[in-house]
């Protein structure tokens, strides 16, 4: 276990790297974080704990810097979340101030606000949707030919395509294929709605209708999005601000898996409830070796629960970040059960 000056001392490394970016030798130490001890006292101190693994030396200097195992310390044990200014409350209230006519925009609205505060790159998921139940579903004519399909759950996510229909279908027809959606899929869950559309839907489609017009392919399709996670990802270029070093065959990689790759869902996802902090290789991918996440649930009460994210260097500040995570997914909450309220009105 650490000394209480050695605590001291990495805290004070931590922080100080942090803010300048720069490795941090002893003098520094002494005339900057003013601590009351010698030169060769916090020399000696570096070096236990440099030993114990906490913290390393660069090849560019004789200073030090934190490492994975200094930062993983200092975010379990001395990390004190810090008060959100009332600055960036109100610029939280005020973007989530505004009218949102889908679960998505609050979503999408969520990761934009987020990057901006923190010049990171911040992911969103919405609350889990495969419980959803099917509480709508229309067909619209656009033309002649086109048709869009609209589908529409219980949580207040919005689904639809559009297609072409073949020259002999009229709009008696779409009448009873509506009809027959309604009657055998409305107010059953997305998971069953699916099962539906591989069984009893195409013989009662192929009984009353001449052509069933490919609908089947469409709305399952439909459903096949609407029970997928909804992640939204903003400020990815933000990743080269703080990585400056980074590859071009790393940053395509890391790109790449922020712009839609089914991994991202699972690289968010949390072993527990509350606010989480993997750094470097806890998240189990190599190319983020370097990143620090922070991950935070948000309960949206009777509709399931998402997840934020924020990623960014592991030198981040720590303290300032949890605080608005912290902050944000309460609001966010708020902001998601008085749209289904609404919705419920």
């Amino acid at each position: 276990m650490l000394t209480e000056r050695q605590i001291l001392i990495l805290s004070s490394i931590i922080r100080l790297y942090t803010d300048y970016g720069n490795p941090v030798g002893s003098k520094t130490l002494m005339n900057e974080a003013g601590l009351n001890f010698s030169s060769a006292t916090i020399r000696n101190e570096m070096g236990h704990l440099e030993e114990l693994g906490f913290i390393q030396k660069t090849h560019s200097s004789s200073g030090r810097i934190p490492s994975i195992k200094g930062y993983r310390f200092y975010v379990d044990y001395l990390v004190h979340p810090d008060q959100v200014t009332a600055k960036d409350i109100a610029i939280i209230k005020s973007s989530f101030g505004n009218d949102f006519h889908e679960l998505d925009e609050i979503v999408a609205e969520s990761a934009e606000v987020l990057s901006q505060l923190t010049s990171y790159t911040a992911i969103t998921l919405g609350p889990e949707l495969k419980d959803s139940k099917l509480t709508g579903f229309r067909l619209v004519p656009l033309s002649d030919v086109q048709v869009m399909a609209i589908l529409v759950t219980d949580k207040g996510h919005v689904e639809n395509q559009i297609f072409n229909l073949p020259k002999n279908i009229d709009g008696y027809e779409l009448e009873k294929i509506v009809r027959i959606f309604n009657d055998q899929l409305v107010g059953h869950p997305l998971v069953e709605v699916y099962q539906k559309l591989k069984t009893d839907i195409p013989f009662l489609l192929q009984k009353y209708i001449r052509t069933p017009v490919g609908i089947i392919d469409v709305v399952d399709n439909i459903i096949t999005r609407a029970a997928q996670d909804r992640v939204f990802v903003r400020g990815r270029m933000n990743i080269l601000d703080f990585n400056e070093t980074m590859d071009v065959e790393k940053f395509k990689s890391i790109y790449t898996l922020m712009d839609g790759s089914p991994d991202l869902a699972s690289l968010i996802s949390q072993s527990q409830q509350g606010i989480e902090v993997r750094i470097g290789q806890e998240m189990q991918n190599d190319l983020f070796q370097d990143f620090s996440l922070i991950t935070a649930s948000y309960d949206v009460l009777g509709h399931g629960s998402g997840t934020i994210a924020l990623l960014g260097p592991t030198s981040m500040p720590y303290s300032r970040m949890i605080g608005l995570v912290d902050v944000f997914r309460n609001e966010l909450s708020q902001k998601m059960i008085d749209y289904y309220r609404s919705m419920e009105e």
